[in-house]
């Protein structure tokens, strides 16, 4: 993959993280440093990864896009990533300032004297000590979702997005727009992104989860031609992304969503069974068919490529998400 260059500061303007008020204008300027950046949720957390650090792109966007607070370690990682890691400690120092500050703030409104009795004060002490801390967390919360979330494509779910039908090919007729793909060993859960279980690679692969924790990610058959397709995973996080079965190295054998859908693989679906059954293998050439790891039909288990067999965990639903 071609190495993308980050602007120095003076070409793309400092910013002044020391400078914000609370929770919600920090997260905003770690959005404008990405943004100034010019890179990509994937490229950030290979560039993490090649400095030993784990900056996983999901537990990224989350931060980004307001729905956590970052860790230490994790706003260390990004900004290094994104080429300012020399003001890492300025970052760090203003982000436990403006949390400390909001802290503070909830605290003394908490504790503003109010016109109550003695006897109401005594009793309640210990339930407002308890008040100070969840006032502080909500705080930092309400303002932490106020921010918008970026890098989303046009439209935030599948059913709001325009796309190309799969066309038949040879008498295979495939579902057009949005589809769902399901293993027929495991058919309450669909193909979507997730982790390997045993850790031994970090980036999102392709796993089987229940089909209602599917969304906002759809899936999309692109026809590439002479029978083929290439699989497009649409995120408002993470943008389109093609699956790219891997022959070699730590992701040998996994389905890795790609940023640049010429990585993508194309994959020959073809019938099991009669045409028209709905049921189809899913091959690559030179590599074999995609399947669920041992046939499992539990929630999480990846997706593998093996000697095509035509049955069991490599055998899928697909059908129409609509």
């Amino acid at each position: 993959m071609a190495s993308t260059r980050i602007p120095d500061v003076e070409s793309r303007g400092e910013l002044s993280p020391q400078d914000t008020r609370n929770a919600a204008e920090f997260v905003e300027l770690l959005r404008r440093l990405k943004d100034q950046s010019g890179l990509t949720y994937r490229q950030i957390e290979e560039r993490a990864a090649a400095s030993g650090e784990v900056l996983a792109r999901s537990t990224l966007a989350d931060v980004l896009g307001g729905r956590t607070a970052p860790r230490q370690e994790l706003l260390s990682a990004f900004v290094r990533a994104c080429g300012d890691g020399e003001r890492a400690t300025l970052w760090l120092h203003a982000w436990n300032r403006v949390t400390g500050n909001q802290a503070a703030e909830a605290a003394q409104a908490e504790l503003a004297p109010r016109p109550v009795s003695p006897p109401l004060v005594d009793r309640r002490r210990g339930m407002r000590i308890l008040l100070l801390s969840a006032a502080a967390c909500l705080a930092l919360t309400a303002l932490a979702w106020t921010l918008t979330s970026f890098d989303k494509p046009a439209g935030n779910s599948a059913a709001g997005r325009s796309t190309k039908p799969a066309p038949v090919d040879d008498g295979l007729t495939l579902p057009s727009g949005w589809i769902r793909i399901r293993p027929t060993t495991a058919p309450d859960l669909c193909l979507t992104d997730g982790r390997v279980q045993d850790r031994r690679y970090t980036p999102l692969v392709a796993v089987q989860r229940p089909c209602d924790e599917v969304a906002p990610q759809g899936t999309v058959l692109e026809p590439m031609g002479k029978e083929t397709y290439r699989i497009q995973w649409h995120h408002p996080d993470y943008g389109k992304g093609c699956l790219k079965a891997w022959a070699r190295g730590e992701a040998a054998g996994l389905l890795e969503p790609m940023d640049d859908c010429d990585e993508g693989s194309r994959f020959h679906i073809e019938p099991s069974g009669t045409y028209g059954g709905g049921t189809y293998v899913l091959r690559v050439a030179g590599q074999g068919c995609v399947g669920i790891r041992g046939s499992g039909a539990s929630e999480g288990i990846e997706a593998v490529m093996g000697r095509c067999l035509g049955k069991d965990g490599q055998v899928f639903f697909i059908e129409s998400a609509s």
